[in-house]
């Protein structure tokens, strides 16, 4: 480990994929008192990567203004190295940290709590608080690098963390129970996919909202019925697809021109919950809905250690597997962010430093 520099993609600034820059001269970290530092072997891509590079999160008074992620208090600074699902091995070791530790493949858990408890009042995350997994290196806490049991290749294990830990934390925040009727939008993508496995997982029944040529694989995945995005009326598919039985949770990351409808599919006393809004953040609330069927709305973002425990027994168990999609050199990152945001595909798209693409970047089953 003589050389001080690596090869990282680079976010300058808001705006385009023009603002992605690969370079092969940024200061390789140094672990700080209580952290590891990881040589990275696969990074998976999530929605919030194009966010926080387009500055679309908007801010409360003004939905279209350029803002990045937590809206007026943002920890961003550029030029930030962006990724949160990383996946990798323990190279070294800063005080305080015991020295077995080196040599560990290890998971990540995204979060930075900032705090002891569970509380996500003041949660931030690698990847936009300090450099995330787009390089050959990175150092984070040593509490965030988790070792899993599996026998999954290190691309598979990088497609779990954001998408899976951000679909635990919004059926947690829902309170779905076993033999409960979820209906998932955005279901082909990244977080929807893996509320699917997860619902099964905790004995719930999912139903997938996605597009018709999508319909096959989504219900492969575990969904119970899909609804195509194209019908419509959504609320008598929906009724169809579940042969009239109620719908107890809407697990949303779509939005848009749905969300009424979205409650109304929602039986009295129903739970709604979002991580998103791809369709439009900004929507129409028809209030009568909400109180006259007592409903709750949940919103979610990331979530907690004891999510993050779940899910890694979830991956222990074989109770959820990885959907992943495809791979892609980090010197080729444009074209994967490209291909990320067109959404053809089913599952995750994952970055593999050119060093680790022999080892980590080979073909594998769709």
């Amino acid at each position: 480990m003589a050389k001080k520099t690596m090869h990282a993609v680079q976010l300058t600034r808001h705006g385009d994929l023009d603002a992605l820059v690969y370079r092969d001269d940024v200061p390789r970290p140094e672990p700080a008192r209580g952290e590891v530092l990881i040589e990275v072997s696969a990074c998976g891509m999530n929605n919030t990567d194009v966010w926080v590079r387009q500055g679309a999160y908007g801010t409360e008074t003004d939905p279209d203004s350029v803002s990045t992620w937590r809206r007026g208090r943002s920890t961003l600074t550029f030029p930030r190295i962006q990724g949160t699902d990383i996946v990798g091995t323990v190279v070294a070791v800063g005080e305080g940290v015991p020295e077995a530790r080196i040599g560990e493949r290890v998971m990540v858990d995204f979060s930075l709590y900032n705090r002891a408890d569970d509380s996500l009042a003041d949660i931030d995350y690698i990847g936009h608080g300090r450099d995330g997994g787009y390089a050959e290196y990175t150092a984070v806490p040593s509490e965030n690098a988790h070792v899993v049991d599996t026998d999954m290749s290190d691309a598979e294990l990088a497609t779990f963390c954001c998408a899976y830990l951000t679909g635990e934390h919004m059926l947690e925040r829902a309170r779905v129970q076993a033999g409960e009727r979820v209906l998932v939008t955005g279901a082909s993508g990244g977080v929807g996919s893996g509320i699917i496995q997860l619902c099964r997982a905790r004995g719930a029944i999912p139903y997938a909202v996605t597009s018709r040529d999508k319909a096959e694989a989504v219900r492969g995945i575990g969904a119970e019925a899909v609804i195509p995005r194209e019908s419509g009326d959504l609320v008598t598919a929906v009724d169809q697809a579940t042969e009239g039985r109620p719908i107890d949770v809407v697990a949303d990351l779509v939005a848009g021109p749905l969300f009424n409808d979205l409650l109304r599919v929602l039986r009295p006393e129903g739970r709604y919950t979002t991580a998103g809004a791809i369709a439009g953040p900004v929507v129409q609330l028809d209030l009568r809905t909400l109180y006259l069927k007592h409903l709750q709305l949940h919103g979610s973002s990331q979530g907690t250690r004891g999510d993050f425990r779940r899910l890694v027994g979830y991956i222990e168990r074989g109770q959820v597997r990885a959907l992943l999609y495809n791979t892609y050199r980090l010197s080729d990152f444009h074209r994967a962010q490209r291909d990320f945001m067109e959404k053809s595909y089913i599952g995750k798209l994952v970055v593999v430093p050119d060093r680790k693409w022999d080892e980590v970047g080979r073909p594998h089953a769709r």
